[in-house]
């Protein structure tokens, strides 16, 4: 099992001297990945409901600020920032930017990093941002990951590349350099919906999932079992191996103290260290190899003594 956790792209503790520091601890404590989340705008409306929420509020807008670094300019600077911890686009929101400088930007990252970037990617919830951006219809945004997906693979794999879809279309170029991973870095499916686990077994190496999205809710390992199995389902009806996805997990409920669950009894990867390494561990008998987890904070002490406390107390007991 592999761990991640979350480099500071917004607030208080996103300033460059905070952000290397984590980024650092977090590489010499055993970490696996960080990851960096992406949003290039924020309306100051917000109407559009948020999938990970109970209310479908987006909580930026009750806690003040709307500021947030970009994406790829991030997870660049933290190629140089880190010599040996995986970089985690949590999610690419696939529409937001064009493909062909998507596959760039990431080969490139990818040749500095010396092979170290996965690609999370999403298809996006927040129609407003779409409208802001001048982007394909927020209606269309399934088809359009869809196409900026294979347009990459394209750029990235082929001698001559080319793509002739409704969306995206090109040819006679080139796009050297190419990605250092064989034969590109891995791409991580967000989402928990039928389209996404659709999106996994067609375009994907592996399957990102939020355990806290209410309406698929994957709280304990039979909920997310359950899920797995109908990922693996399709995969089969396609022709797939199922062996041949990577199974991740986003943990944003971790803490250190027990919480209720809702239906009665402790909410998992909360508690004591035995408790969740526990947990952790059914979960990697589940087939999970890599899992992320909120251990975020209000301050940068705070937040090195939730990372240093789960390297030191969890991880050697699973």
């Amino acid at each position: 099992m592999q761990f991640g956790v979350s480099a500071p792209f917004r607030g208080p503790l996103a300033k460059p001297e905070t952000i290397r520091n984590i980024a650092e601890k977090a590489e010499a404590w055993g970490y696996g990945y960080l990851t960096v989340s992406d949003h290039i705008v924020i309306p100051k409306t917000v109407e559009a409901k948020y999938p990970y929420s109970e209310t479908g509020r987006f909580s930026w807008l009750d806690v003040g600020g709307s500021d947030c670094m970009e994406q790829f300019t991030l997870m660049a600077w933290l190629a140089a920032a880190t010599t040996k911890i995986r970089l985690l686009s949590s999610v690419i929101v696939v529409p937001h930017r064009n493909p062909l400088f998507m596959a760039k930007s990431i080969a490139t990252m990818d040749v500095l990093s010396g092979g170290r970037i996965a690609v999370g990617v999403g298809a996006g919830w927040m129609r407003e941002e779409f409208e802001a951006l001048g982007l394909p219809p927020f209606e269309a945004r399934g088809q359009v990951t869809n196409e900026y997906i294979d347009a990459m693979k394209a750029a990235w794999t082929e001698a001559a590349p080319r793509y002739d879809g409704d969306f995206v279309k090109f040819d006679n170029i080139d796009t050297d350099p190419r990605p250092v991973q064989d034969p590109h870095p891995p791409i991580w499916i967000g989402g928990e919906s039928m389209p996404a686990l659709r999106r996994v077994v067609s375009h994907g190496d592996g399957w990102y999932p939020f355990g806290s999205n209410p309406k698929f809710r994957m709280d304990t390992v039979e909920a997310y079992s359950a899920r797995r199995d109908k990922l693996f389902e399709l995969a089969e009806a396609a022709g797939r191996d199922p062996a041949t996805i990577t199974l991740s997990y986003n943990c944003a409920f971790h803490n250190e103290a027990e919480q209720p669950h809702r239906d009665g009894g402790r909410l998992s990867f909360t508690g004591t260290p035995a408790q969740r390494a526990e947990d952790i561990n059914v979960f990697a008998d589940a087939g999970v190899s890599m899992m992320i987890l909120n251990l975020t904070a209000n301050t940068e002490s705070e937040m090195l003594d939730r990372m240093e406390g789960f390297a030191s107390d969890v991880m050697p007991l699973v």
